[in-house]
């Protein structure tokens, strides 16, 4: 996994240079064979060793050759889902191996005062905070070290933690010319500067919380009354808050555990004046604090933890990071600075022989200036009527335009009345064409009934020819009465159609 790798990257290195016969930043690939097989043993694998042989065809490596390596062989078996507190184990665990490998060249200073776990603890800080970077003569050669504000932040800590005072001043002066120290350098200074005729076990307890605080992400400590789940009562815990997890003990020395709460995205906090209340999956706990303000400083702690508890990365080293980045930022705003004032310089000296040449002609030039000064005012002049002369134009453009924008509304306006007119017209049209479809639909009617009465006719037709065929052999009095009968239907039918006619026009 290549986060793991990057984090003991500086405890790695501290190893690799240990191993080093001389300060050419090549060690020989028979003694890191120890180193790697005892980092393979740490991740689980072994005869990850026997690789350096075929690796490369140099007797010796360089650190970035073998890291190469490590993150080939080693590293990269290991998933990439590992969680937080196994990536710390591991950590752990390379950092132990690493700070054995390079102990005595920490053994062997002046005046020790920190005892061993407090050294490896302090290590662990350094070299998470620390930088990686190439020796400026030689960028195969690389050197860990911290930078001094960082080095300031751990020492201010750990000084006033102990109840003593931290001059910046005298810090700032002891770091004035070097951007970074050494872990031996550091170690020196600690025990020399700030921890002497201070106790061990004061030294132990302070440097515990140092390494608690940054390597495993402690953001704070303290007592807390937590409600029971089967009995409610208010007992009293020793609490230790990380990102992941709420841990807490009988006592401050942290040895019972009595319960560990897990802490995720979902999870949140909320309070009363007397109360705390952590929401988790599982169930809704009741804290309670001594005093309002140690209320409000546990309710800030919490929403920080449950703020990073879905980060893959440690909280105290993306503080690092950040601040790193900071500093790197204002590195190269300095540089920039710096170049800056120094084409500054270079351009004022520039002006300074340019000015002097200037100075040399300006006799020459002052008649020519007098005569250009006239002109201008010349220029002026007419510039001053031309812009009155655009004004005018530009006043009567504007009135131009406002008549046209009139113009315009009143055309649009009549075209609004154009097409309601438009509207009106197809609307009537519409009337009129079904009014037509209705005339025709009642000729058609009419002339239907036409031709019935015609049938009509011609079949009273036949039947008065038969009539009169039967009248001319039979009695002359009821010829005149079939004659009446069939004039007053014909009557009849041609006043209908009559009429038809009429309403159908």
């Amino acid at each position: 996994m290549a986060n793991l790798l990057e984090n003991v990257t500086n405890s790695i290195w501290h190893a690799f240079s240990a191993l080093q016969t001389e300060k050419t930043g090549n060690v020989m690939k028979s003694k890191l064979k120890v180193l790697t097989a005892n980092i393979g043993t740490l991740l689980d694998l072994y005869g990850v060793e026997k690789g350096l042989e075929h690796f490369r065809s140099t007797p010796s490596l360089n650190f970035h050759h073998y890291k190469y390596y490590l993150l080939k062989e080693a590293f990269s078996s290991l998933p990439d889902s590992l969680s937080l507190p196994s990536l710390r184990q591991f950590e752990s665990r390379i950092d132990e191996v690493c700070l054995l490998i390079c102990k005595k060249n920490f053994v062997q200073r002046s005046n020790p005062i920190l005892p061993d776990q407090c050294v490896f603890r302090i290590f662990r800080v350094f070299c998470m905070l620390a930088d990686l970077v190439p020796e400026p003569k030689n960028k195969d050669v690389y050197q860990v070290v911290l930078h001094s504000s960082e080095v300031a932040l751990v020492a201010s800590q750990l000084v006033t933690s102990l109840g003593l005072e931290w001059n910046a001043n005298s810090f700032a002066e002891l770091s004035n010319n070097t951007m970074g120290f050494r872990f031996s350098t550091m170690l020196t200074i600690l025990e020399t500067k700030k921890f002497t005729g201070v106790e061990e076990d004061g030294l132990v307890e302070v440097v515990t919380d140092l390494c608690h605080t940054f390597v495993d992400d402690v953001i704070k400590k303290g007592v807390l009354l937590k409600r029971g789940y089967l009995l409610p009562t208010m007992r009293e815990y020793w609490c230790v808050l990380q990102p992941m997890q709420l841990v807490y003990y009988k006592n401050q020395e942290q040895r019972d555990q009595c319960g560990c709460i897990q802490l995720d995205a979902h999870c949140w906090v909320d309070s009363s004046p007397s109360r705390l209340m952590l929401h988790t999956n599982e169930r809704c706990f009741e804290f309670s604090a001594y005093d309002h303000k140690t209320r409000l400083q546990w309710l800030s702690a919490l929403q920080l933890a449950i703020a990073q508890s879905g980060d893959s990365i440690g909280y105290q080293r993306q503080l690092a990071q950040r601040r790193r980045r900071q500093r790197d930022a204002d590195l190269e705003e300095r540089r920039r600075r710096s170049s800056l004032m120094h084409d500054m310089g270079a351009q004022l000296q520039a002006e300074k022989m340019a000015r002097v040449a200037a100075e040399l002609q300006a006799q020459e030039i002052k008649e020519v200036k007098e005569k250009e000064i006239e002109m201008l005012g010349t220029r002026l002049e007419e510039e001053t009527q031309a812009k009155r002369d655009e004004e005018i134009v530009r006043n009567l453009q504007a009135r131009v335009l406002r008549e046209e924008w009139e113009k315009r509304e009143e055309l649009e306006q009549l075209q609004e009345e154009q097409r309601l007119m438009l509207e009106e017209e197809r609307r009537l049209r519409l009337e009129f064409e079904e009014k037509q479809r209705e005339k025709e639909l009642q000729l058609q009617e009419a002339q239907r009934r036409l031709k019935e009465l015609e049938a009509e006719r011609e079949r009273l037709d036949m039947e008065l020819k038969g009539a009169k065929d039967k009248i001319y052999f039979g009695d002359q009095s009821n010829t005149g009465k079939v004659q009446d009968k069939f004039f007053c239907f014909a009557n009849n039918c041609m006043l209908g159609w009559c009429l038809l006619l009429i309403d159908v026009h």
